[in-house]
């Protein structure tokens, strides 16, 4: 029996996590859960598809990721199942998913659109139903209807500007090393081969990458792409967060909280 991940916003102060599992325990009693995160910031669809980016490759093939995740953004909530590198996705039609992957999801199938009052136990109870039939049975064998997903807000893009490009930052890990939305790929199509510079408030400024931590002394700053591909910011044996003073981007933000790439 294949694997089951969850990825939520649901936090861990109340019995929404144990309530989820505990539907899918009853339709699949011999299936192993497993939790990739429930401490995603409400609403925050960068993290979420940044989590499910960095943990998904690690998984065997088989996997069915369940992504709890503003699953009622619509007002008519939406279940979709996607297929790659053999593992299966379920999620609603957010852009969780775009976001995530990108145009590389070619298989993409509708399962349903909840009619109301339709309630989470009910998407729940459906998804649990279709990963169990995909113990089986391959996503054609379900006759579902083939979909496109909903496209990623352009908000959550990195701005490609005249000589430069402005990231948002994505997650803060316990370390407060911080993760803004910048691929690598993304990084070497946007620079060319040009030199780059990273200036922050203190007047500290990052010229080049590092591939590891202690390839600055400690307390210095750095920048390197981690094992997700991201680009990541960091102190060695320092909390970059509260020393540069980033955090989370929100979009209603008051003070927008961005940072800037130059490249020259």
């Amino acid at each position: 029996m294949g694997l089951i991940t969850l990825l939520s916003d649901f936090g861990l102060q109340d019995a929404s996590v144990a309530s989820a599992k505990a539907v899918f325990m009853q339709r699949l009693p011999k299936a192993e859960i497993i939790d990739i995160s429930h401490l995603v910031e409400p609403y925050h669809l960068l993290q979420a598809a940044y989590l499910l980016s960095a943990s998904y490759k690690n998984f065997p093939a088989g996997t069915c990721h369940v992504l709890l995740f503003d699953i009622f953004s619509e007002k008519t909530p939406s279940l979709i199942l996607a297929e790659k590198d053999k593992q299966y996705f379920l999620a609603p039609d957010n852009g969780l998913l775009s976001l995530c992957f990108g145009e590389s999801l070619l298989q993409v199938w509708k399962c349903l659109d909840l009619v109301p009052p339709a309630n989470f136990k009910d998407w729940l109870n459906e998804t649990a139903e279709i990963t169990a039939k995909l113990q089986t049975n391959q996503p054609d064998d379900l006759q579902l209807e083939i979909c496109q997903l909903k496209n990623a807000p352009q908000h959550c893009q990195p701005k490609v500007q005249s000589g430069s490009v402005e990231c948002q930052v994505i997650h803060i890990d316990r370390f407060e090393n911080i993760v803004i939305n910048i691929t690598r790929e993304q990084f070497d199509t946007i620079g060319r081969g040009r030199s780059f510079r990273i200036v922050f408030m203190r007047d500290e400024e990052i010229t080049q990458l590092s591939t590891h931590y202690h390839n600055v002394r400690s307390g210095d700053i750095l920048c390197r792409f981690n094992s997700a591909g991201y680009m990541e910011i960091a102190i060695n044996h320092g909390k970059a967060a509260s020393l540069l003073g980033l955090r989370m981007h929100r979009e209603k933000d008051a003070i927008y909280n961005t940072i800037k790439i130059y490249f020259e």
